[in-house]
């Protein structure tokens, strides 16, 4: 075991686990920040994506060694209210079925909006491409992505990722 200082959300969170324990499970059963959700395990369905300084990532198979001083945003940070431009795109589109993905949908199509404000339909697919919807809502998370790009620019970050 180790103590490591994560900084996540814009908050110092210590914790004292395995070198080797993933992202994910720090977050949700140490610091019990569950909106990033499990979903495969492999780094390949996307429901577990947080920002790490600013990226989409895998939280399943990042291993909390390899955090360092990183600013981590999870689905609870990008907006305490939900006023987030992707949030409230996903709202007036209604894009959740199950929502099971949907945290790692929004952490996704949020840091594309962030590094590519504009983004066309092929930069938007390519982007999520990697993120499961077992509901099939795509045509809705596109829907709501290039909504949520028309929004000012000024509204779409909290966070400091």
């Amino acid at each position: 075991m180790a103590v490591f200082t994560l900084q996540i959300n814009g908050r110092s969170y210590r914790t004292d686990v395995d070198p080797d324990t993933p992202l994910l499970w720090v977050l949700r059963d140490h610091l019990g920040l569950v909106g990033t959700k499990y979903g495969c395990g492999i780094a390949q369905c996307g429901a577990c994506t947080v920002h790490f300084n600013g990226e989409a990532t895998r939280s399943c198979a990042l291993p909390v060694s390899a955090i360092g001083k990183a600013a981590i945003t999870t689905i609870e940070g990008l907006s305490a209210t939900g006023t987030h431009p992707v949030q409230k795109a996903w709202d007036s589109v209604d894009v959740a079925q199950c929502g099971y993905c949907q945290a790692g949908q929004i952490m996704t199509a949020a840091a594309l909006l962030k590094r590519n404000p504009k983004p066309t339909t092929e930069e938007i697919d390519a982007t999520m491409a990697g993120n499961i919807c077992r509901c099939g809502t795509y045509h809705r998370i596109r829907e709501a992505i290039q909504l949520a790009a028309t929004m000012p620019a000024t509204t779409k970050t909290k966070s400091k990722s």
